[in-house]
């Protein structure tokens, strides 16, 4: 019984909704002070306190701290990829009613999902780049193929060096608003960060929605005949 104990407790500690709502927050990557997620959750300075050091003793979050102050993030890509996937527990019919939501577009169109990209962007990215044969689908992860290679070194990405990472390579992470896959792991955070870095898609303020660019919808069309 040990393992359905302890099992037990983790879904305890992500049932509880204000503890779901900070982990929620955290899912853009960012780290928030207690206070910032205590805002977020509106809950008492003194209840976050208790849910932070829960969260941290089950190594769902980890603290840096900088000065006086103390900054709480997800522990690991892994613990994210959980919480994104819990989303798609929600019934279709629920989620219908919020992506049709004018103020749910953006997020649903194209967002970050912790360190990569998701939304209906990052399926179609994702879909264009099994359909080019640059990567393959096995199992519940992603092989790059010998033209994928080319693919991306031609984006100054490292796939030999991306694979020495000790993390997940490439997986597939399910999509709560599109119910099909994006990618995910180091590679899917590669692809991000070159295309925030080359201005192809902008993150914006205070959301993990993002933006895409004239540049980047001329990119995306050019190598993936996306749009």
């Amino acid at each position: 019984m040990e393992i359905e104990n302890k099992f037990g407790y983790i879904a305890t500690l992500l049932g509880d909704k204000a503890r779901a709502i900070m982990l929620w927050s955290l899912l853009d990557g960012k780290a928030y002070t207690a206070t910032e997620l205590s805002i977020c959750a509106n809950i008492s300075r003194q209840s976050t306190s208790n849910h932070l050091a829960k969260l941290l003793e089950a190594q769902l979050l980890i603290v840096e701290k900088q000065g006086r102050h103390r900054y709480y993030r997800l522990a690991n890509a892994r613990v994210a990829q959980v919480i994104e996937s819990m989303a798609s527990l929600i019934p279709d019919a629920q989620i219908k009613s919020i992506i049709t939501k004018p103020k749910s577009q953006s997020i649903t169109y194209a967002r970050t999902c912790y360190d990569h990209l998701a939304g209906e962007l990052g399926v179609k990215i994702t879909d264009a780049l099994v359909k080019q044969k640059i990567i393959e689908p096995i199992y519940n992860k992603y092989i790059v193929s010998a033209l994928g290679v080319k693919w991306f070194s031609n984006l100054d990405i490292n796939i030999d060096e991306l694979k020495l990472k000790k993390r997940s390579f490439a997986h597939k992470c399910l999509d709560w608003t599109e119910r099909r896959h994006h990618l995910a792991g180091s590679l899917g955070t590669a692809l991000l960060e070159y295309m925030i870095c080359n201005d192809w898609i902008r993150k914006k303020k205070n959301s993990r929605a993002v933006l895409v660019t004239s540049l980047g919808t001329k990119e995306l069309n050019d190598r993936l005949k996306l749009f």
